[in-house]
């Protein structure tokens, strides 16, 4: 019993951590009622954006340092078993001390005592890990990507971060953003530059934004997600929990902006943060990493307003381009591939030929010119009057600051791009986009299709028209001339194209592709979903199963401390989440392939019902109330063909529809029947 005991307490021992030390306020529940109770809006005549931010600053500043001063205090650097609260601490405390009674006295009843504080002990610790996870999991219910990453932090390897140890580190990584920008707009030569580009005249949609009131800027920030920014004089939560004392201030800064078409000068500092592209990178490179701008979160607010305007004016008169899907309500990642699968396979089934290249930026956004962009808002968008110099004020005097930690580097101006993790660069980016549609456009003959960045060209043809490929080099000729002339680069690294043809046929297409040849690829990934040339996508079926067996082999350790239906969120949104993503395209999977994705299926409710893999699949995917694989993929054409027909799907894909129209009065007539398509048919 003695050896027993002293193995427990030998494997339960948690050596001192190595702790770290943390300057922070520390707010509780009372918090925002404190500060509520204490903020007194400040008087001011002046409408002065900056006046009035500074004045707000100052006063939430003085309020916090009355009601939680900042405070520096010891943690741990890394907490391995976060639902090891103070209870449990204390009955720990009192289990060893009984123990080292027991081992001075050597009598019984100690023992016995010991061996029921043990047992309490234990199942407390089952009780607060089952409590933490319950709670993590249904405070995440409503919001699958913060769940996606809590669990993922818990069951999955850490992945690698930045290695930011000191000042230095961060001043190094802002010299690499700020030369790695200079050296793209320097490697554009002067001739590019003098080029003439195409400047239509479109005429005004918005000469000036509209104040909004005190209930619209409330719901507005309440749907608004919390976030951290060092920047930030109140923490986000906080200022929504105390939204409604504070609003009435925000709003004059709010609407003082959007009058004076002037940005606070607060709103336009950010700190970067590095973000590592993939975890397969290599964390020791700069060039691993992205540049994320953290924003503070009032300035957020103030995007918010401008982006939902400038957005419904753009919906409103039809601006955007009709083959972008980024960034755009209703369009999706799934949406564009579905286009251009069902362009491909369309022309593979007429006997054609096709080849899609995919195109790639290098740093998109930090290169786009604030002048040209300035130049665009106003002829290819129609902006004008305190709406255009808004986004001048926006633009200019913006800086910033690389920030892990405790370190953080120096401050320096940003005199070109765009933010990214901001509210309005990715909209700000689509319209610096807008004149490569007329260049695009106006090769007859290749198809595009944009996501933000990235751009996917395809070009299809007749095996005995192999002379066609010719248009495609004057294309990316044209695309590149384009780009220098607006300071954007292409990563021919990270070119690549497929050839859509039979065996025998792909070797005359590859050597008509010319210099273009040396980037065709077996297989490409394109925006998630690996293409094959037959487009079988059989590699992206062995790759999605391969990572869901990964995730459902960690999502196993939790299940013998997640109820059932929180087991069940973890599943949709570890493993459903996947076999779902551009399912629309599945529907020319073989059927061993759609098999083995249902085996994945079929796996997740088994454990869930704790069912041996004997048990028959069918009455528990009943029981779940789950549609099988095959059948969820014709849900989800049908829930697509449903929004197309009620103009609630993107453009290009209600293109796709025609209507059936009978020569003769027939009873079907009134069905709302569709045609079904047999011929390639050029949709441009």
């Amino acid at each position: 019993m003695r050896q027993k005991l002293g193995t427990s307490r030998n494997l339960d021992r948690q050596w001192p951590p190595v702790r770290r030390m943390v300057s922070s306020r520390f707010l509780n529940e009372s918090t925002a009622s404190n500060f509520s109770a204490a903020f007194d809006p400040p008087c001011s005549s002046d409408n002065d954006p900056d006046c009035l931010t500074s004045q707000f600053n100052e006063h939430c500043l003085s309020i916090l340092d009355n009601i939680c001063p900042v405070r520096t205090r010891s943690v741990p650097a890394v907490n391995p078993t976060p639902w090891f609260n103070d209870s449990l601490r204390s009955l720990k405390r009192q289990c060893r001390k009984i123990e080292r009674l027991w081992k001075k006295t050597h009598l019984h009843v100690h023992l016995l005592h010991l061996k029921d504080l043990l047992t309490s002990f234990n199942s407390a610790v089952r009780d607060a890990r089952v409590s933490y996870f319950s709670n993590l999991v249904s405070q995440s219910k409503g919001n699958p990507k913060v769940l996606f990453n809590t669990i993922s932090s818990i069951v999955s390897p850490a992945s690698p971060t930045a290695s930011i140890h000191s000042v230095a580190d961060c001043e190094n990584f802002l010299s690499f953003f700020v030369d790695k920008v200079n050296k793209v707009r320097s490697s554009i030569s002067p001739s590019a530059l003098s080029l003439p580009l195409p400047t239509p005249t479109r005429p005004i949609i918005l000469d000036s934004f509209a104040p909004v009131s005190l209930p619209e800027l409330t719901k507005l920030v309440n749907s608004m997600k919390t976030s951290a920014c060092p920047l930030d004089i109140l923490p986000s939560s906080l200022f929504k929990s105390a939204f409604q004392s504070i609003g009435p201030s925000v709003l004059s800064i709010i609407n003082a902006s959007l009058v004076s078409g002037q940005v606070p000068a607060y709103f336009k500092n950010a700190v970067i943060h590095p973000l590592l592209k993939k975890p397969s990178l290599d964390p020791s490179l700069h060039s691993s990493f992205r540049p994320i701008s953290k924003l503070p979160f009032i300035s957020k607010i103030l995007e918010k307003v401008v982006a939902k305007q400038l957005t419904a004016a753009l919906d409103e008169h039809n601006i955007y381009d009709s083959f972008q899907s980024g960034f755009r309500r209703a369009h999706s990642t799934e949406t564009a591939l579905l286009r251009v699968s069902n362009d491909l396979l369309t022309h593979s089934d007429a006997g054609d030929c096709s080849v899609l290249v995919l195109l790639d930026l290098t740093a998109a956004f930090d290169t786009v010119d604030h002048h040209l962009l300035l130049e665009r808002l106003r002829d290819w968008v129609g902006l004008s009057g305190s709406a255009l110099e808004w986004f001048s004020s926006y633009l200019s005097e913006r800086s910033f600051s690389v920030a892990v930690s405790k370190f953080r580097s120096s401050t320096t101006s940003l005199t070109h791009g765009v933010p990214q993790g901001s509210v309005l660069g990715p909209l700000l980016f689509l319209l610096y986009l807008l004149p490569l549609q007329h260049i695009l456009s106006s090769f007859k003959g290749i198809s595009y299709h944009l996501y933000a960045d990235d751009i996917q060209l395809y070009i299809s043809f007749k095996p005995h028209e192999m002379s066609k490929l010719q248009l495609l080099h004057t294309c990316l000729d044209s695309i590149k001339t384009w780009m220098a002339g607006s300071f954007l680069q292409l990563n021919e690294d990270k070119t690549e194209i497929l050839i859509c043809a039979p065996d025998k046929l792909v070797p005359k297409v590859r050597d008509s592709l010319g210099q273009l040849a040396s980037h065709t690829k077996p297989s490409v990934r394109n925006l998630g979903v690996t293409f094959d040339p037959a487009l079988t996508l059989d590699s992206h079926v062995s790759s999605l199963v391969r990572s869901s067996f990964l995730h459902l082999r960690n999502i196993a350790k939790l299940s013998p401390i997640l109820s059932r239906s929180e087991l069940e969120t973890v599943l949709h949104t570890f493993i459903s989440s996947r076999l779902d993503y551009c399912n629309s395209l599945f529907t020319c999977l073989s059927r061993t392939s759609l098999n083995r994705l249902q085996v994945v299926q079929n796996a997740c409710a088994r454990l869930l019902t704790k069912s041996s893999k004997h048990t028959h699949i069918t009455p528990l995917l009943l029981q779940l109330h789950w549609l099988p694989v095959n059948f969820r993929v014709h849900f989800k054409i049908l829930v697509l063909v449903y929004r197309a027909l009620h103009g609630q799907a993107p453009s290009y894909i209600g293109d796709l529809l025609s209507p059936y129209t009978p020569s003769r009065s027939l009873r079907s007539s009134d069905q709302s029947l569709l045609v079904v398509q047999h011929q390639a048919k050029d949709q441009r």
